[in-house]
């Protein structure tokens, strides 16, 4: 079944799959990890404010543009809007350039292209070791659970004159080039897979208010994704039927698998 979906579409579903929110299905992972250790004390408040803003709202909604480079150049830029849901749940509709659906239903992750009549899926414990920055959104909201350390990046140009750039530590990435596990890390916390070890990740926050207004993660070899949020919305109604995937009829399901390392993203 897997060749009847496009290698196009595969690098797409396996670049979401990488990036987008699927450790939120395993938080409990995390619940030994150390604190995150801040730079001072204003990257301190910078992180508290950030994570205050997103802690007490159950369901989230926001609109968002996701850019893919490699060395520079755009290979792909799409928009749309995004739902999560405590606890790990998630819901990426794709309204341009085309139509498309990511989605978490706690268990599965599923990546439907109507204009393919595939919907792609893979199990969410496939996915538990990627160290994501977005499982934010639909976790416990706490930053330490993804980055071992935050400090701010003066050499990343902010979007906006009142924003702030935090430069995160990802957990499990080495501390050199050994391949060794940072100190700080607790003994649970298994190391990042081979694609998240070398990255870069980088959140842009309003700084008066702590809202998320990019995520940028830049890997080696040139490439880097990035999503840009607006339009925030805190608690809007969410039925289960939003985080529930039917299959249409005649639509063939394919089971996919994810890549090591970074083929993750190509």
């Amino acid at each position: 079944m897997q060749s009847m979906i496009s290698v196009n579409v595969l690098r797409r579903f396996h670049r979401l799959v990488a990036w987008a929110p699927m450790s939120i299905l395993c938080t409990g992972l995390f619940a030994g990890s150390a604190p995150a250790r801040p730079a001072d004390s204003a990257v301190n408040g910078e992180v508290r404010l950030f994570e205050a803003r997103y802690r007490a709202a159950k369901t989230l909604q926001a609109t968002f543009l996701e850019r893919y480079t490699e060395n520079g150049q755009v290979v792909r830029s799409e928009a749309g809007t995004a739902y999560f849901r405590r606890p790990g749940k998630m819901r990426w509709e794709y309204e341009a350039p085309e139509k498309d659906l990511f989605l978490v239903d706690g268990k599965t992750a599923w990546f439907y292209v109507p204009g393919d009549h595939t919907v792609t899926r893979v199990p969410a414990k496939q996915s538990a070791d990627w160290r994501t920055p977005l499982a934010l959104l639909a976790g416990e909201m706490k930053v330490s659970r993804v980055c071992a350390r935050v400090e701010l990046d003066p050499s990343e140009r902010p979007t906006s004159e009142a924003n702030v750039v935090l430069r995160c530590k990802v957990r499990g990435a080495p501390a050199d080039d050994s391949g060794q596990r940072n100190g700080s890390q607790a003994a649970d916390v298994p190391a990042s897979p081979n694609g998240g070890q070398g990255d870069t990740v980088l959140f842009e926050i309003v700084r008066e208010t702590g809202e998320l207004a990019r995520l940028l993660v830049r890997q080696s070899g040139g490439v880097q994704v990035e999503f840009r949020f607006e339009n925030w919305r805190m608690n809007p109604p969410m039925p289960d039927s939003v985080f529930r995937f039917e299959v249409p009829p005649g639509v063939a399901i394919v089971n996919g698998e994810l890549p090591a390392g970074d083929a993750a993203v190509k």
